[in-house]
């Protein structure tokens, strides 16, 4: 499943730009020119994980459409800003802002202030979870099944951190090797196929969690909760 990301610039050429460039890095964009017309679709906010603004905007700035947006939600922000433009970081931390760029950006720099932005904003996982009928110690790297404990290794762990935080999501491998191993090649996919074997392996004791394969794209997981 892609990420979500509202984009809201005026500048026709730039917006054009970055919303193709943050499609090609696999992130689902909706682009707003207008600030007034994400306003007019204002449920749809609850429905992203980031909001990139422009900080001049017309009619409405982006510190008062990001003051606006959080009566509904609370989401973090990127702000776009002009080279010469002083950026107010108080202002801007108050309304969620986790970081800002200067344009013109270089839209990789984006992509990766992107993906921190995220990475940080994950949910926090307990130290200590049920799934299904095993019992999860992510800071021990041990996986229990009554009596039995499995000791993890830190890939294995942190593999499985990233399934319960996506559990019944259709996550590609793509997104599972460039969180996980840092990078996308055909070693760390094969690598990948090793560590799923195993996951499967540990879990066999229980039926109703599920890593199913699905082809050409990634994996759905199911790991319900006792």
């Amino acid at each position: 499943m892609k990420t979500k990301l509202i984009l809201v610039e005026d500048d026709q050429d730039l917006g054009t730009v970055l919303k193709q460039y943050l499609e090609f890095s696999d992130f689902d964009v909706t682009w707003f020119n207008h600030p007034q017309n994400l306003l007019n679709e204002i449920e749809l906010v609850k429905t992203v994980q980031l909001i990139i603004l422009d900080v001049m905007l017309p009619e409405i700035d982006g510190f008062s459409l990001a003051r606006k947006l959080s009566e509904t939600v609370t989401i973090p922000y990127l702000f776009l800003t002009a080279k010469a433009q002083s950026f107010d970081r108080v202002l801007g931390l108050k309304l969620g802002a986790e970081d800002y760029i200067t344009k013109p950006c270089d839209p990789e720099e984006l992509v990766l202030r992107i993906k921190n932005i995220l990475k940080r904003n994950q949910p926090i996982l307990e130290e200590i979870i049920s799934v299904g009928k095993y019992v999860f110690n992510r800071n021990q790297l041990t996986l229990s099944y009554n009596d039995e404990v499995f000791q993890l290794t830190e890939k294995e762990a942190e593999l499985l951190s990233y399934f319960i935080q996506n559990n019944q999501k259709l996550v590609t491998r793509k997104e599972i090797l460039e969180s996980i191993w840092g990078e996308n090649d055909y070693f760390m996919g094969r690598s990948l196929d090793v560590f799923m074997t195993r996951l499967r392996k540990y879990f066999q004791y229980d039926k109703s969690i599920k890593f199913e394969s699905v082809r050409g794209i990634g994996f759905k997981i199911d790991l319900p909760k006792k």
